[in-house]
């Protein structure tokens, strides 16, 4: 019978060693030692070879860094909202009046005005809340409790 050839011999071991410590990809490692990226991903994992993700890990490829800064995902917006909104303790007068002594039109709109529309759009009245939002939320804290109502969308069930 032939000998079978072993895949990882200490030698590869090694040079997979100093490349992951290097920084390189999975996939550059595996072109270099001769072996599958696959092969590559589960002997780091036998080996408990893991990239840290803190500041000390390896500097990030061409290609991550020409896709620039990552935005964050809507799901994580949308909970930092509701969390600026929600995280500290409301005065329990949800129907206290908001005050709008603010009012402005829509050229004078900014960031640093609530957005909350007041009457009807094409009226003569017709105008913005304009009071000062909550940081990182386009209306005021009184608009703010009418517009983010946790538990506001209703169940469908199918039978």
């Amino acid at each position: 019978m032939p000998a079978i050839e072993r895949t990882w011999t200490a030698e590869r071991i090694e040079l997979l060693k100093s490349r992951f410590e290097a920084g390189l990809s999975c996939r550059e490692i595996a072109g270099e030692i001769g072996v599958s990226r696959n092969a590559v991903i589960g002997k780091l994992s036998r080996l408990s070879l893991v990239s840290e993700k803190s500041g000390d890990a390896p500097q990030s490829t061409r290609k991550d860094a020409a896709r620039g800064p990552r935005r964050k995902s809507v799901p994580r917006l949308q909970h930092q909202m509701l969390e600026a909104l929600y995280g500290e303790p409301q005065p329990e007068a949800d129907d206290a009046p908001i005050h709008n002594g603010h009012c402005c039109s829509l050229l004078e709109l900014t960031t640093e005005r609530c957005r909350w529309p007041i009457g009807t759009p094409g009226a003569a009245d017709f105008c913005f809340c304009g009071n000062m939002p909550i940081e990182g939320l386009p209306y005021c804290a009184g608009h703010s409790r009418l517009a983010y109502q946790p538990g506001s969308r209703q169940r469908v069930t199918r039978r």
